[in-house]
């Protein structure tokens, strides 16, 4: 009776940490980080980007701050855009297109990625967050922090705030929070 009283415990035991692992591998950082609502991070700004949501033609975010912060990103590097064209400034609208689809895939490629699909998800915008450097104010949670993406043919500045949502300028110069569910980049 001892014997199957144990066996029974340690199978509820096993069972139990099967379930909370099962739990914690479920809630991905990814859909955190989008259903918050703004491109996020706290404390290193190294690796902010590598969990957050997912960008893409006929997605939820393709019409969102969000994805105007990944065109600036696009323009940086000089990414090649539908027309074969380098992307530049006037395609920064927002509005995850098959031009931003077309430019995302060609900087997949260029950045020898896995995946050349056109989608950025985690490992795309990942390896953009590679080329931020702070140029200014602090790591530490709720304290602002000033950094510059550097891409292969410009740079322009970002912030992350004291709640840290990333900040950037849209092409007119006005700050914007780097928002999945807002649009006000022109």
């Amino acid at each position: 009776m001892t014997n199957h009283s144990t066996r029974t415990r340690i199978a509820a035991a096993v069972v139990g940490v099967l379930a909370a692992a099962s739990l914690t591998l479920g809630a991905t950082p990814a859909a955190a980080k989008a259903s918050d609502g703004y491109v996020r991070g706290y404390d290193t700004y190294v690796g902010d980007w590598g969990d957050e949501g997912v960008l893409k033609y006929n997605g939820e975010y393709d019409h969102s701050n969000a994805t105007c912060l990944w065109q600036r990103v696009l323009w940086a590097e000089g990414a090649t855009e539908i027309d074969g064209t380098q992307f530049d400034a006037t395609d920064i609208d927002g509005i995850f297109g098959r031009n931003t689809e077309l430019a995302s895939s060609s900087m997949q490629g260029r950045w020898d990625l896995e995946y050349v699909d056109g989608i950025v998800g985690a490992s795309t915008f990942g390896r953009a967050d590679n080329r931020l450097t702070v140029t200014g104010g602090s790591e530490a949670r709720g304290r602002t922090l000033y950094l510059t993406y550097t891409g292969a043919r410009f740079s322009f500045p970002l912030i992350r705030d004291t709640q840290g949502r990333y900040q950037f300028q849209d092409r007119n110069g006005t700050w914007r929070i780097a928002g999945y569910t807002t649009w006000t980049c022109s």
